[in-house]
């Protein structure tokens, strides 16, 4: 079994005021943790993948305490997603293998959400972009916490890398006003209403 290895890793904090209408009294936080990693799997199949995960779990946990404690803390977050972005060595079902760590990690973290943690995932080359999706942390079916983060990083995916990312927010988007479910009125019990 390969160990986890770290290339780099970043922390981006946006600070939204308003998106052309009046300003909100209290910003919107929109933060995203990234790491780029080396793909142990790169170059070629393999048909025994899953025990990496057991590796990503650490690194998983550690970029959602992180990224929280930017945000203001884990109970002021009320959004979140999770990516990975994997070099063109890889196959998309590398970049699946942070599913499972990247989720339960915000869940952990964040204790007690609800709603499945949306995710994207692809292939790409050096200074790709990924966008995460991101809903609310209790329901799904918020369409105010409909979101999304564009990440990257100029360098990175490496042809035998992977970026793998965490995304949070603190509120709804500013400006929202598309109706469906209003976040006071989730009831909590399926993680959709």
């Amino acid at each position: 079994m390969a160990e986890l290895k770290i290339r780099k890793r970043a922390l981006v904090v946006e600070e939204i005021f308003h998106e052309g209408g009046p300003a909100p009294d209290t910003p919107l936080l929109r933060g995203a943790a990234l790491a780029v990693i080396t793909n142990p799997f790169a170059g070629r199949y393999e048909p025994d993948i899953q025990w990496f995960m057991d590796h990503l779990r650490p690194l998983g946990l550690d970029m959602a305490q992180k990224l929280a404690e930017a945000l203001g803390g884990a109970e002021r977050v009320e959004g979140y997603g999770k990516a990975s972005l994997v070099g063109a060595g890889g196959e998309l079902e590398h970049g699946a293998l942070w599913h499972a760590p990247g989720g339960y990690a915000m869940r952990e973290v964040l204790s007690g959400t609800k709603a499945i943690v949306p995710s994207s995932k692809k292939i790409g080359g050096m200074g790709a972009r990924l966008d995460v999706p991101v809903t609310h942390v209790n329901a799904s079916y918020v369409r105010s916490h409909f979101d999304s983060m564009e990440i990257g990083l100029n360098d990175a995916p490496r042809s035998d890398e992977m970026l793998v990312a965490l995304v949070m927010t603190t509120g709804p988007r500013i400006h929202s006003r598309s109706g469906g479910l209003d976040a006071s009125a989730i009831k909590g019990e399926d993680g959709l209403r």
